[in-house]
Formats: C-alpha cells, structure tokens, sequence
C-alpha cells in the first residue's frame, strides 16, 4: 500500500507542477486521476519518453502475460493488481508556460522515479538491442565447442542512415575452403564422439559462426559464442557459463586479435588453427590465447635463412595491411638484416584497395632493381592483386610465399598465373586425415532442410539454384554428388590447415577428458556437473599427445606448438597449371646448421629455369677488395675497394681487409699473407756481383805489387823507406780487400762479428803502416842533420813494435765490443713495409764508433804528418804520396758517415763496402803505383845515385 500510495502522490505532483496528463497507451483512460479535460488531439509538444530513452542503453518492459500487464479500470488502480504498467506506457505532457531546458531535465528525473518505485526489481526482463545472429552450423550436445570461420569471404557494407535500427549485416562469396574447415571440425567432433577412449559418456557440441571476412562480424560472432544469441536477458544471464566451452579459429590473425582479447579477461580458450602473427605470443594480452599452427617468428626465421642460403641480398616485400603481414614482415626484416639482408620496398596491399592503389604498389615493383619478392600476404589479399598482376605481364620475378598462400589450390589452378612459376615458400606440413574425404562428400541440404548455408553451398559448388527464378539458371534436384566434383572443397591432398583444425578439436577434447578424469578421480560427478571454460583453460596449456597422423601436439609457455614447415616449390603441370613440389624442410627443434635441408637438384626457379636467380643491389666483392657503403643507400649497395698494401681480405662480400703479421705482407691479389721479402746484399745481384769483383781485382792487383815488389827487393826503391813495412802493407791491404767480402752475402751471428772485427783490425794495421812510413822519412831528414842521432830511436825494431802496438790497441778495442755486446744479425722492419732488411746490428754503438774513431784517428795523425814532410827535398819523397794517399781515405771515410746514416738497407752495406775498396785503393795506388812504374817502366831510374839526386 506504501508503494501504491507514493506512486499516486509523485503523479499528482507531475500534474501539479507540469500540467501533465498522463494516460495508458492505446486506451485513453488515467490510471490514477481523472480527467481535467478530454485529449481528443495531439498535444503541441509531444515526447516518447520510457526507459531506454531516458538511459540510453536498453530497452525494459515487463513479460508479456504477467498481472502487471493487464490493462488497469479508469477508476484507478485496484488494490493486488500488481504495479501499473509505466514500462511500456507513453507519456505525454503539456506546460502552461514555456518549457525550459531545466523542467525536461527535471521532468525526466521524476518519471525514472516513478519507473523504478513503481516497477518491482523481480519483473524487470532486459532485450537486446540488436539480436546476434545465429550460428550458421550448431549441434547442442553436453559441451559445446565454438568456432568462428571466414565462411564467406565480403560483407556487405550497408551506408547507415542513423535513423533506424541497422539491417544485419549481409556475406556473400562463399569460401569453400572455410567451409571445408568448418566441416573439418564437425568431422573431428562426431569421430571423438564415437570414440570409447576420449571423453567416453561425454559428446560434444558445436557453435559455428562465419566471420565474414571483417573483424567486427569476427568479434560479434565472439561475443555471441559467450552470450549466446537469445532475444532476452534476465538478472540470472550474467552468472550462467558461457555459451561454450571453448573456441576454434577464426582463420586469420586481426580477427583472432581482436576475438582473443574480447574473451581472454574471461578465460575462454581459443586455439586458433590458422593465426600466425607472433604478436598473439604474448601473454600479458592474450591470455587464453593457444594455436596448433606455428608462429610466423619462425617462418620469418625461416624465410630469412632461404634467402640468405641463395645469396639473395637484396630484395623487395608486399605485405597485407593486417596484423599477419605487418607483424611477419617487421619480423623478417629484423631477422634478415641480422643476415645481411636489405629490403628495398615494402609494401602494403589489402584485398578492399581501391585499383589505383594497386596499381602504385604494382608500379614500384616494375621499377624496382632487385628480383626476389617476399610476399606475406594472406590468400585473400594475394588473389586480387595476383590478377592485376596477370594483366601487366610483370614476369622474371623470383616469389618467395608466405604459409597462408603458397599451399593455396585454387592459385596454383588459376591458368594465367604462369609468372609464379617456380615460386618458393614455407607451408605447414601436410597430413592425411583418413576418413575425411568420404564425410565431406556425405554433406547434403536434405540433412538440415531449413539450413540456408547448405543449400547455398550446395548452389555454389553445381552452379545451379534451389529457386526457379526464370533467369536461365539451372534448377538444383538435390541429386547431384560430391562426389563427381573435383574442387578445393573435395581436393584432400592438401589437407596442411584442415589438420590444423583437426588437431586444435583434439587439443579441446584432450583438455577436457584430463579435466573430467581429475574430477572424477576426487569426487562423484553427475553428468550435470560440467567443466567451466576457466579449468578447460588450465588443462590445456598441459595437454601432449599424438593424434593419428602421428604429429605430436603440445603447447608452450607462450601458447605455440612447435615449429616445422615444408618447403614448398611451384612447378608447371603437363595441363599447364602449377603443383606443388616439396622440395625441403625446415624443423625448429634440429640444430642450427640442420634447420634447413633443401633439394637442390629438384627445385625449379623463376621462369622455369634449374640456375639460382641473382638478386643483389652489388656484385660481390671478390677477395682483396672490401665493402664500402654508398653513400645514402643501404648497406647491400657497395662499390669493392681494393685493400691497401700489407692488408688482405680472403673472402668473398669482406667488409674489412686486415693487417698481415709483421713478418708477412699482402700478395698481389691482396687476398693472401705471404712472407716478406727478405732483403740484403747477396752475391747473386749485380751489385754484389761488382763489388766482389773489384774486391778481387784489388786483392789481385795487390798481389802482382807485391810480387814484383819481391822480384826487385834488393833494388833501392824497394830497399828505401823500410822495405819491411811497405811489404807489410801491402799484405794489410790484401785482407782490406778480402774483408769487404764478409759483408756480402746473409748475415750470420759469425759473419757479423767477423765483418766488423776483421775491418777494423786490418785498417788499422794498414794505416799503422803508413803512420810508420810517414814517421821514417821524417826522421830519415832529421838524421842528416849534423850531430843528429834520431835513427837509433825509431830503428826497424822500434817501427814494427809502433805497428803492432798500435794494432793491439784496436785488437783492445775489438774484444771488449765484441765481449759487450756484439754485433748480431736483425731483422729491419722500419724502412720498407713490405720488405725485412736483413743487416748487422752493430750491438754497442759505443764499440762500433770506437773502431771507427781510432781509425780515424791514425789516419789523421799519419796525414798530418806526412803533410809536414811533403816539402823535404828528395828526388824520391814518398811522403808526397802518403799525403796524397790519406788525403782520398780521409774524403772516403768523412762522406762515409752521413751515407752510412742515410742509406737504407742493403744499400747501407754497399757504402761500407765501397768504402773500404775505395781507401784500399786509394792507398795501394798513391803509394805502390809510383815506384811500380819506376820499377817496371823506368828501371834507369831505380839508382842509388839518381834517388840521391847525384849527376
């Protein structure tokens, strides 16, 4: 009575305040007051005013048939007739005044009011908006299994006018390959129903939905699959379980997105048998999100080890504008340029593209310079953009396929397609499915005469019409067969997707035989008692078995099976259409270098060809060249820089030459390290050759001296300025010019010891000769002198104790270097880098200097002295010619340093070894060569008398 009482006050504060009339719709009586005045027309204003309208979301009315919708008297409202009936009643009002924004806002305030104390809460019933379509193939069994398949391939879009309720969306173009996977699921379902090891006492139902190619249908066709597709909805519809236990498909990875993350927060399974994007991997969005059929990761993995096991560098990439092609070709471009692999276009086409659009895809695949096209295209959007094409004659391609199109039937059977001859790509393995073939063919409108899909199919596949609609089209009898046909719905050789249906109704069923045998383990359960899709969620991340065909199925952390593809090459038929050939195998779980395993000798290339296509932006770098990147341009596009010298590159496309060891210099090819050429003076070149032969004329010519010095010893020339000294002279300069050859040939520990030793000893011994000669005449002038007595102080005992004195200091001098540090042999890598000089290390600078010093010391002191005796009078002053003498060694020796310093290598031997020859001479010359002349030439002259300079 409070409730009536409280309804009856709020309408008369309604009419009070708004002058509002209210009457029930279609009788013209007041249900709480009467009447003011007959409203015998149309008020100024009028508005529709009930629940949905004010809310905005659903529309509330009470059931039909209940008290509360029986018509009320006109004399008000009987007491336990129920409430009144303002759900479905239109109310119509008038103002005395003007209506103001404030009195509508307040005006519907009130009547929500009057709605919700009006109406009891246990008689509201909510109606959806708009009725989800029913699914096109159902069996209501125990459990119900969902699935969403592109059945037809277009929606129809219909241009809304936003002022009436939107017509059901209209599909068109039947796919008899969704149909055959539809129906591949209905096969899987009755054979585990008629099995006594799965699920035994248990059978299963189905729910299949088309998605019509377009991700809204797709996600409807989700939310009805969890909802159900009833008119209406009561308080108890929310906490009933999903519609189904489970969802297969739908077939292609936007739709899947978006249908796995409608239900994932809900945790219904979906095992999609045909959504391959990697994105679908992550757990974080997807959840309950499972797949029997690989993830494109690994055929992105796959398709990048292809063309990098051909050299293909350079290629170019058409991808649908979807989340399969996107997802695949980002994947395999990052792969691939790990590979080295560059990408000259990309892309992205979708089968609703206006021709234009097409038509610039079309026409940057013309221009472009590489020959190898990866397309990551579905079957969908390949087909219209294979006949354009077609149409444009673009051939000499090299096409590397996606799974979703390169196993496809209906392409390979197209007759004008010739241009995809010899097109490679990764297909899911095949399978046999015994028994499918002969189910398929059962199928037949008269099983479900009400079914419009079936006979819709059965239309499309016989090209004739249930319907006599007088346009020439032959009329369906129904006794047609399946059998006689040979299409895509009837082809069973190509059964890689339909297998993956059929697995993915394994998984479901295998999930839930786990499931109920757990159960039933812990407690007793009634055939009522179910699953819920949530525990149907956790059994099936667990499931591992092997179905008939022997492929083991399992998922992993991220929902995936695993990996293994065929490799799949389009061969021409005798009928002139192209067929599949397999060719290899790529299988995840072998290592590395076993992934790939390839036929060679059976694959067919573009334009039915047996030689590997090229396509690169640059030749390759042949070795001893290296990469350099043109500027601007990817790292493929290079021009072959040779390497410097001392660098090599020893393979083919080397982004980098590299230094040879120190020891080792670059070929002329530069892809080689060889050893260095070692350089030194050696006998066999012209220069030691002439060096060894003037070093032989001077020990020669020396010796012919002495000879003739010994013939004539008795002869005053010889006799004259101590005969001893000049013979030991000349024996000194014999090993001078013998000593020069210890500097040819390679250097030893032994030889570099000796050559320097031996040098410094004998050049000394020669100019301690000389110093001594120098000496004799100086004094043999001061002894004329009267009462001179300086013979008997430098006699011949004193010159030879002078000479060797002299001698053993340089001996002296010879050991303790030699003791010290002595000169080794070494290996000069700092003048030349392409060549090691071989040379003598001095060991002790300080020793060598030494050596050279007293050298030069003696022979500066014998100079100077014989320049002060140059002016002694004598017919025969051999002074003159010691000074001379000394004079040229002094020259050879001072220009000797600065050359020694400067001149490399070899070359550096040569200067000591001329010098040596030049001062040895020098000295044979100045002083032999006068008194040889005299002796030989002039023998009248050899005379005491004339050498005293007596008439």
């Amino acid at each position: 009575m409070g409730r009536v009482r409280y309804c009856q006050w709020l309408l008369g504060v309604l009419n009070a305040v708004f002058g509002l009339e209210a009457f029930e719709r279609g009788s013209g009586q007041y249900p709480f007051v009467k009447s003011r005045e007959k409203i015998n027309q149309a008020p100024p204003r009028r508005s529709t005013i009930s629940s949905p309208e004010v809310l905005g979301t659903r529309q509330t009315q009470p059931e039909r048939g209940s008290k509360k919708s029986q018509a009320v008297g006109s004399g008000g409202w009987a007491p336990g007739s129920g409430a009144p009936d303002y759900c479905g009643t239109h109310l119509w009002w008038r103002t005395s005044g003007l209506h103001t924004r404030i009195a509508k806002r307040t005006m519907s305030l009130l009547l929500l009011l009057l709605y919700y104390a009006c109406v009891p809460a246990a008689g509201q019933v909510c109606r959806l908006l708009s009725n989800p379509a029913p699914p096109l193939l159902s069996t209501e069994k125990d459990i119900n299994i969902g699935a969403i398949f592109t059945i037809h391939t277009t929606a129809v879009v219909n241009i809304q006018p936003f002022t009436s309720k939107p017509k059901p969306t209209k599909c068109i173009s039947l796919n008899l390959r969704e149909f055959k996977f539809a129906q591949t699921l209905i096969f899987a379902i009755e054979e585990i129903n008629n099995s006594t090891q799965l699920l035994p006492g248990v059978t299963l139902g189905y729910k299949i939905y088309d998605a019509c190619g377009s991700v809204s249908q797709t996600v409807l066709s989700g939310m009805a699959l969890m909802n159900g597709y009833e008119e209406t909805l009561h308080d108890e519809s929310c906490s009933r379980p999903p519609f189904v236990h489970a969802i297969v498909g739908p077939s292609g990875s936007t739709g899947t997105t978006g249908t796995a993350s409608l239900v994932g927060p809900f945790n219904i399974p979906v095992v999609s048998h045909f959504a391959t994007c990697a994105c679908l991997s992550d757990r974080r969005r997807f959840p309950s999100f499972f797949r029997t059929i690989p993830s494109d990761y690994y055929q992105s993995k796959a398709l990048a080890q292809l063309v990098k096991q051909y050299g293909w560098t350079w290629v170019g990439a058409v991808r649908s504008r979807n989340d399969y092609g996107n997802n695949g070709i980002a994947e395999f471009e990052k792969i691939a340029k790990q590979e080295g692999i560059c990408m000259e276009y990309s892309e992205a086409i979708l089968r609703t593209d206006p021709k234009e659009q097409l038509l610039k895809s079309l026409e940057v695949i013309k221009k472009a310079t590489s020959r190898v096209v990866v397309a990551f295209l579905s079957y969908s959007d390949f087909l219209p953009f294979m006949k354009l094409l077609a149409q444009h004659n673009i051939t000499g391609l090299q096409w590397v396929g996606s799974e979703s199109w390169i196993t496809s039937q209906i392409i390979a059977e197209t007759m004008d397609i010739s241009f995809l001859t010899g097109a490679v790509g990764f297909g899911v393995a095949n399978a046999k499915l015994d028994g499918l073939k002969e189910f398929l063919v059962t199928v037949h409108p008269h099983q479900e005469p009400k079914n419009e899909l079936l006979k819709e199919f059965w239309e499309t596949v016989f090209q004739c019409s249930f319907r006599n609609t007088g346009s020439g089209t032959r009329v369906c009898t129904g006794s047609e067969h399946l059998t006689e046909l040979q299409n895509e719905y009837t082809d069973v050789s190509e059964l890689r997707i339909a297998n993956k249906v059929y697995t993915a109704v394994y998984a479901i069923a295998h999930a839930l035989h786990n499931l109920i045998n757990d159960v039933k383990s812990a407690t007793n359960i009634s055939k009522g008692d179910l699953p819920t899709p949530q525990k149907v969620l956790e059994y099936i991340r667990d499931v591992n078995f092997t179905v008939k065909t022997g492929e083991k199925i399992f998922f992993d952390a991220s929902g995936d099976p695993g990996a293994k593809y065929d490799l799949v090459n389009w061969q021409p038929a005798e009928d002139g259409s192209l067929q599949f050939k397999l060719v290899g195998v790529y299988d995840s779980s072998l290592p590395s270098e076993k992934l790939l395993q390839v036929d060679q000798e059976n694959m067919v290339w573009a334009e039915n060809i047996r030689q590997v296509p090229v396509s690169v932006c640059s030749e390759s770098c042949p070795p001893g060249t290296r990469k350099a990147v043109q500027k601007g341009r990817p790292v493929c596009c290079y021009d072959c820089i040779p390497c410097a010298d001392g660098e090599i590159s020893n393979s083919t496309d080397s982004s980098d030459c590299f230094l040879c060891d120190l020891e080792y210099w670059s070929n002329e090819n530069k892809d080689k390290c060889v050893p260095k050429v070692t350089e030194f003076l050696s006998y066999t070149e012209i220069m030691g050759i002439v060096l060894s032969i003037c070093s032989f004329i001077g020990v020669l010519l020396t010796s012919m001296i002495y000879f003739v010095f010994y013939l004539h010893k008795e002869t005053p020339i010889v006799r004259a300025n101590n005969s001893e000294l000049s013979f030991l002279l000349l024996f000194s300069l014999t090993l001078c010019f013998l000593c020069s050859l210890t500097f040819i040939g390679r250097p030893t520990e032994w030889s570099c010891m000796l050559r320097h030793t031996a040098f410094g000893i004998t050049f000394v011994l020669s100019v301690s000769c000389v110093l001594g000669k120098t000496i004799v005449v100086l004094m043999a002038f001061k002894a004329t002198l009267p009462g001179s007595n300086v013979m008997k102080w430098f006699g011949p005992v004193q010159q030879r104790l002078s000479v060797v004195s002299l001698t053993l200091i340089q001996v002296i001098i010879c050991v303790l270097w030699l003791t010290i540090s002595p000169p080794f042999p070494h290996k000069n890598m700092n003048y030349y880098r392409e060549k090691i000089i071989l040379e003598c290390h001095v060991g002790s600078a300080v020793g060598f200097w030494a050596v050279l010093g007293y050298i030069g010391l003696l022979s500066t002191l014998c100079f100077v002295l014989a320049f002060l005796a140059r002016k002694l009078p004598d017919n025969f002053n051999e002074a003159k010619f010691i000074t001379f003498s000394m004079l040229i060694f002094c020259a050879v020796w001072i220009t000797f340093i600065p050359a020694y310093v400067s001149s490399p290598g070899k070359y550096t031997v040569a200067m000591e070894i001329f010098a040596i020859l030049a001062s040895s001479f020098g000295l044979l010359f100045c002083i032999f060569a006068p008194k040889s002349y005299i002796i030989l030439l002039k023998p009248d002259q050899n005379t005491k008398k004339h050498m005293m300079g007596k008439p």
